[in-house]
């Protein structure tokens, strides 16, 4: 995911998810791709994600996950691995998605890695351009409002297909090897997780900005798939408070200082100012 700086900041979409074998997702592959490309990142649409989760220590934003609020958000940090090692100036994600009733919704901010932290940990607005003044500004509320800290990592690598021209906005993706942990939440460290789901089961989803186009439907149809209801990080929280040693509890929040030591070149920069300028 090079370049960050020019993908998109904000967009609303309809997300459809759907467990499946990863027999059936191969078989669905298959189909997909005389009308789908493979995602321009990674190779042939192949990528892993780091996310840090945030929400407050009642778990607020799990709950209203559960409960099925109309409307409900949640705060995460999110890296796409490559081949290099996390610094503190490896761009990362920092990213509000939010649910008002069916339509999914996005806000994110490319930051720095250290500053990504310094915003979440410490309550730190940093300079930024223009663009994401309004994102910043929401983050930082959002994180004072519910008492934010980090909860969960959940880890995956994902296969990732894109529409055409003729289906502008359609993206489906298949996500595996579902890793998550509970305790000594850096994402920069050597993962110490556990398989959140069983290793033969697949998380697809199918992204779109209006409807799913009628041949994505047929082929559903076709493939006997049916959709669920399934959250990454609500999985992570539960997989964690099933395992009495992994279970979750509140630790003391962590210092982004705290936190930058353990990197592998790790220096912290003087004061950094406070305010903004996505």
């Amino acid at each position: 995911m090079a370049n960050l700086n020019h993908t998109i900041r904000k967009f609303n979409r309809f997300e459809l998810k759907y467990l499946i074998t990863i027999q059936q997702a191969e078989r669905f592959k298959s189909a997909l791709r005389a009308y789908l490309i493979p995602d321009e990142h990674g190779s042939n649409g192949n990528y892993a994600l780091t996310s840090l989760y945030y929400d407050s220590p009642d778990l607020r934003c799990y709950w209203e996950k559960e409960y099925g609020l109309r409307f409900r958000r949640k705060l995460r940090i999110r890296h796409y691995e490559t081949s290099e090692p996390m610094t503190e100036e490896t761009p990362v994600f920092l990213e509000i998605k939010q649910r008002v009733d069916r339509v999914t919704q996005k806000r994110r901010v490319v930051l720095e890695y250290g500053d990504a932290l310094r915003l979440c940990n410490d309550r730190k607005l940093i300079e930024n351009t223009d663009e994401d003044r309004k994102t910043l500004e929401e983050m930082y509320v959002f994180l004072w409002q519910y008492n934010l800290r980090p909860v969960s990592i959940v880890r995956y690598d994902r296969q990732a297909f894109i529409g055409t021209k003729y289906d502008i906005g359609l993206r489906v993706t298949f996500d595996t090897n579902l890793t998550f942990q509970s305790h000594r939440l850096h994402i920069h460290e050597e993962p110490s997780a556990l398989p959140m789901l069983p290793p033969n089961q697949v998380v697809m989803e199918i992204k779109v900005n209006e409807r799913i186009p009628t041949w994505l439907t047929g082929l559903i149809a076709d493939h006997n798939l049916k959709m669920v209801r399934v959250s990454k990080y609500c999985r992570s929280i539960e997989t964690a408070q099933e395992t009495p040693a992994l279970r979750w509890r509140n630790l003391p929040p962590e210092s982004s200082e705290d936190i930058l030591v353990s990197l592998p070149a790790s220096f912290t920069k003087p004061n950094p100012k406070i305010g903004i300028h996505n």
